[in-house]
């Protein structure tokens, strides 16, 4: 821009300045203005009055900061003091809730110990009806190699029937009621859980606020914190404290009441299922002890019955003897008496007589020969009824051969098999 100046003007734009400058320097060096007296005093005044204000200001200022000071401590004191109060209420409220959740958390522990011992009973009552039922249906098995008429639906096939049906209803309601008792366990445990972490968190707020209510003005770890007042999301309100526990509590005695509803029943299971067992065992046992009897009293019965048969046989054979005998007797006397008309037949001429002794003779003939037939019938009769009598022993003796095999199933393999069974309550 000073390129673009011609002399003439930079001239006299220099000369103003010095102009300037020279009136300046005259001002300076020319001598102060004089003041009136009445002006002094009045300065004097004005500063006096000035100061005394400025003074009167500033005791005020004092008077107020010292008054704001003691009403600040006291609100401060004050503060602090309820704040002091509000932490023992908060101690004394948590110190409440812990003691109700160690009640509660006491009493689902206790409760889920005994309810594990329940679920011991449960399953040793399980595995002890496997047995029984694995002898019953062996009984049934068993009861099939029976043989001939023996093999009867008879009242010891129909119990043991219904003893299998009744230990696999026995079966299949203590396994539900142990699923039951395993689901209560976890609920119970879930329970104890939430108890045990509401606690934790309990007793860790308990330490914290306990070393807040321990803190003082002149404790050495006091310190700024400049987030400390701001309130973030997840904060919860006094309520919802109050009801998050509450809540886990209720969930507590809740499972706890199941729970002890859960063992009423399962003492009310054990206890029936074992009776109807133990019932349906003692029928089986009748029956069988009765079957046992009939069949034995069958069996003795065929017994005599075979006796007799053996006995009469015997007597039929002597008999048959005796006729073999009578009818060997008579070859003799028939012999004699043939030969005798024989030798009679050869008398000559006019003693060729029909006389009184060639009449008795073939009449002797006849005689004989008829009773010889009437024998040999007798003896054909004697044996036909000799043959019907093995027939019946034979009979018999398979009979009672089937009473014995029935005898050995029911009483040596499946009665002293089920000795072996031991019902108990557990």
């Amino acid at each position: 821009m000073l390129l673009l100046i011609s002399g003439s003007t930079f001239q006299e734009l220099t000369c103003v300045i010095f102009r300037t400058f020279l009136k300046k320097m005259s001002r300076l060096f020319q001598a102060p203005p004089k003041f009136h007296p009445s002006e002094w005093h009045v300065a004097n005044k004005m500063q006096c009055a000035s100061t005394e204000s400025q003074k009167s200001s500033s005791e005020r200022m004092i008077a107020e900061s010292q008054r704001l000071v003691d009403e600040i401590e006291k609100t401060t004191q004050k503060t602090q003091s309820d704040v002091n109060k509000k932490i023992e209420q908060r101690l004394e409220e948590i110190k409440f809730w812990r003691q109700e959740l160690d009640n509660k958390l006491e009493q689902i522990i206790h409760e889920t110990e005994v309810l594990l011992t329940f679920k011991t009973r449960l399953e040793k009552a399980l595995e002890s009806c496997k047995e029984p039922l694995v002898i019953a249906q062996k009984c049934l098995l068993n009861r099939q190699s029976r043989v001939g008429i023996d093999l009867v639906h008879d009242e010891v096939e129909q119990e043991l029937v219904k003893e299998v049906e009744v230990l696999q209803g026995v079966i299949a309601l203590l396994e539900r009621t142990l699923e039951q008792t395993i689901e209560q366990i976890r609920l119970n445990r879930s329970a104890k859980y939430n108890l045990e972490k509401d606690l934790k968190d309990k007793f860790t707020a308990s330490k914290i606020d306990s070393y807040c209510a321990s803190l003082t003005n002149n404790t050495p770890d006091v310190r700024y914190a400049d987030n400390a007042v701001k309130i973030e999301g997840n904060f919860i309100s006094p309520e919802d404290w109050t009801d998050f526990s509450n809540i886990n509590v209720e969930k507590a005695d809740k499972q706890r009441n199941n729970s002890l509803s859960l063992r009423a029943m399962i003492d009310s299971i054990l206890s029936q299922t074992a009776n109807d067992m133990h019932k349906q065992y003692e029928m089986v046992n009748v029956a069988f002890r009765n079957r046992v009897k009939e069949v034995r009293d069958a069996k003795h019965e065929l017994e005599i019955l075979l006796a007799s048969v053996m006995d009469e046989t015997a007597l039929q054979e002597k008999n048959i003897a005796a006729l073999k005998k009578a009818i060997a007797d008579k070859e003799g006397p028939v012999k004699v008496a043939q030969t005798r008309l024989e030798a009679r037949n050869h008398r000559p001429n006019v003693e060729l007589c029909y006389d009184t002794v060639q009449y008795k003779l073939i009449s002797e003939v006849q005689e004989i020969t008829n009773n010889i037939q009437r024998l040999k019938d007798t003896l054909a009769q004697a044996e036909t009824e000799l043959k019907g009598l093995s027939r019946r022993q034979l009979s018999l003796e398979e009979e009672i051969q089937v009473k014995a095999n029935t005898l050995y199933i029911d009483e040596v393999l499946c009665m002293q098999m089920r000795e072996s069974v031991c019902i108990n309550n557990f």
